[in-house]
């Protein structure tokens, strides 16, 4: 019922930068948070940064100073600026959104792209 499209993955040698992007649509009534996961074969998904509707942002540490979030409220959709890629962040990507469906009921939802490979080369 809330469909995310992301865009923006890609290869990239290590220093570069890439910039993700994710918009949701359908049956949402108010967005709660917006935010990118990453997850590479055999680790769990990871947290990488989220950003609430009022606009307060959590960062993973890893990649604190080096990637910025953003998001725009109107268009339901979120920004990732990465800057100064390491081979590490090599993963894929997972747009995450946790919204209140326009039933209003409770708790909120949560719904997932379908990721993006991110690739650093050394």
């Amino acid at each position: 019922q809330v469909q995310l499209v992301e865009s923006g993955g890609g290869l990239v040698q290590a220093g570069g930068s890439l910039r993700l992007s994710c918009t949701a649509s359908g049956s949402i009534f108010a967005m709660n948070t917006m935010g990118w996961y990453r997850q590479t074969p055999g680790k769990q998904r990871e947290l990488v940064s989220d950003i609430t509707s009022g606009g307060t942002t959590n960062y993973a540490s890893s990649v604190k100073g080096r990637f910025t979030i953003s998001g725009d409220n109107t268009k339901n959709t979120v920004y990732l600026q990465m800057n100064s890629l390491k081979p590490e962040d090599t993963a894929v990507y997972y747009c995450n959104a946790r919204y209140w469906h326009k039933n209003r009921d409770q708790p909120p939802r949560d719904s997932w792209g379908q990721g993006t490979q991110v690739t650093v080369s050394s």
